[in-house]
């Protein structure tokens, strides 16, 4: 689900961008303000099994990244040889941790997020397991009404973005809200990711039904008429469309994350930004599958993707923000990358119970 979804050349643009660490401003995480301490004082899987010597099968989506020294350094401390499985983005992992869920893939999934978690929950794909990691209490938070199958690891915000100096020169304003994107001055500017394919997508389309309840097939047909440009993945859409300077593509409004802006800071000014009240909250989970081979090793990677070590990593490298508020994220973040003050969220029952009828009937308005 993000700016981590990034092609090789998007990555190599991406890793242009130097990034000093500081902590995040009060109000741009999540609330804190729970005891940090886990209830529990009993040891982790990883304190307490030996698992020298075994394997552990993270499955994951296709753009996990954390750092080779970070793999390392937790291998050498369980004992654990970690591979890893990548059957596609999330929502083609969530379709094949059902599809084959008699016969489980791996030990532990990485990257199922608030669109898909609830599916998952509903199919018996997880085992239940809660982690006493000192960041499980920030990630407590997130967890999905009576389920313990999933821990959430990190969260981020999927808003519109627009070229800064495109609509200056335009003279356009810029659209403030999700409705505003119907009117027809917007005409052929707006490049969004399909919610069949892409985990972004998906959240997009959920925050308009969160925001104009059943006027939203009524808005989407509106966007079609004004030449919405629909594409397959999230990479097409920013790293193709895109219209800022590292891209130049034709589209000065673009579905992607708040954290994606300071990729595009060039000789220290924002070339974009985020369009805040456009933003839905996306949560990314880790648990344990049910029926795996090694659980034991499996809990011990979901402990360990609540350690400072991972947690501290994850800006840099999945261009996520960390549940854990004991860490600090890229000072580039708190100036060019703040959260949505109050982003769009949609029950996860409500989503399970209404996903596939939404992504059906958005096909009908916007592709067929």
């Amino acid at each position: 689900m993000r700016i981590a979804r990034a092609t090789t050349a998007g990555a190599i643009a991406l890793a242009t961008i130097t990034m000093a660490a500081c902590s995040t401003d009060a109000d741009e995480g999540p609330d804190t303000s729970a005891d940090p301490t886990p209830a529990s004082a009993e040891p982790t899987p990883t304190e307490s099994a030996d698992l020298t010597g075994q394997t552990v099968t993270v499955v994951t989506h296709d753009s996990f990244a954390v750092p080779d020294e970070v793999l390392a350094a937790f291998e050498d401390e369980t004992g654990l040889t970690v591979e890893f499985a990548a059957p596609g983005d999330a929502g083609a992992l969530v379709n094949q941790l059902i599809l084959t869920k008699d016969a489980p893939i791996g030990d532990v999934v990485y990257g199922v997020d608030t669109t898909f978690a609830s599916r998952a929950i509903d199919e018996g794909v997880f085992a239940d397991y809660t982690s006493t990691a000192p960041a499980a209490a920030d990630a407590a938070q997130y967890a999905i009404a009576g389920s313990s199958a999933l821990t959430a690891i990190d969260y981020s915000d999927v808003c519109l973005n627009y070229d800064i100096a495109w609509f200056e020169e335009s003279g356009l304003d810029v659209p403030q809200s999700i409705g505003a994107l119907s009117d027809p001055q917007y005409n052929g500017l707006l490049s969004v990711t399909n919610p069949a394919t892409s985990s972004p997508g998906l959240a997009f389309l959920l925050a308009t039904v969160a925001e104009l309840g059943d006027d939203w097939t009524s808005y989407w047909e509106a966007l079609r008429e004004n030449q919405v440009r629909v594409t397959a993945s999230w990479s097409d859409t920013y790293f193709v469309d895109f219209s800022v300077p590292n891209y130049g593509g034709d589209y000065p409004l673009v579905l992607s994350y708040a954290s994606s802006p300071p990729s595009e800071v060039i000789d220290g000014e924002p070339t974009s930004a985020a369009l805040l009240d456009t933003c839905f909250r996306q949560v990314e989970y880790a648990g344990v599958l049910e029926g795996a081979e090694n659980p034991a090793a499996g809990q011990a990677v979901v402990d360990w993707m609540l350690s400072d070590e991972f947690q501290a990593n994850l800006p840099d490298n999945m261009y996520v923000y960390p549940v854990s508020s004991s860490v600090d994220v890229p000072e580039a973040w708190a100036e060019f990358a703040p959260l949505a003050d109050d982003p769009i969220t949609m029950d996860p029952a409500q989503i399970s119970a209404n996903r596939d009828d939404y992504i059906a009937e958005w096909t009908s308005i916007v592709i067929d």
